[in-house]
């Protein structure tokens, strides 16, 4: 029994050290990509789905084609929760053209922490996004932070200089 506690305590060890590894060298390995109204791209689901916060602080989701462009779709669930935990707001969404949109705005705040279900169709289970909604701007690209396709404080770049640089 305490080699088999051994060799998982090892195991474990080099697994964590590989991780580190990969996140020391500076570098994303999975190219993030923003949607085509500049929102996060959902990839955990297929067709992918953009989140966008609109500047009413409803939420809009877009499905995307291949090019990442919007696509006609029709969801049978779409839900999002988020805000304090013992008060949370309820989001639901009606379809708008290529999009789905929220019924109400996102609560008050910078940082909210959100809950997104989406369920394609009756035979297909639930997908759950839980992520925080950053409304800070990035400060190295132009979008808001929920949304950042760049790896800033990561790379050693000054990207406040690099910001200022590009107005």
């Amino acid at each position: 029994m305490r080699s088999i506690t051994t060799f998982l305590s090892t195991v474990a060890i080099a697994a964590v050290s590989t991780l580190s590894t990969f996140a020391e060298d500076g570098h994303d390995h999975e190219k993030k990509v923003a949607g085509p109204n500049g929102g996060r791209v959902i990839t955990s689901i297929e067709p992918h789905v953009e989140f966008f916060v609109t500047k009413d602080r409803k939420v809009q989701l877009t499905f995307l084609d291949e090019n990442n462009k919007a696509k006609e779709f029709s969801a049978d669930t779409l839900k999002l929760t988020g805000g304090k935990r013992l008060a949370p707001t309820q989001l639901s969404f009606a379809k708008s053209g290529n999009a789905y949109v929220s019924d109400k705005a996102l609560p008050d705040g910078k940082a909210i922490p959100v809950v997104l279900q989406i369920k394609l169709d009756k035979k297909s289970k639930k997908v759950t996004e839980k992520f925080n909604v950053d409304l800070s701007e990035c400060p190295s690209c132009d979008h808001l932070e929920y949304a950042c396709i760049c790896a800033h404080g990561d790379d050693g770049h000054d990207h406040e200089k690099e910001k200022a640089d590009k107005k």
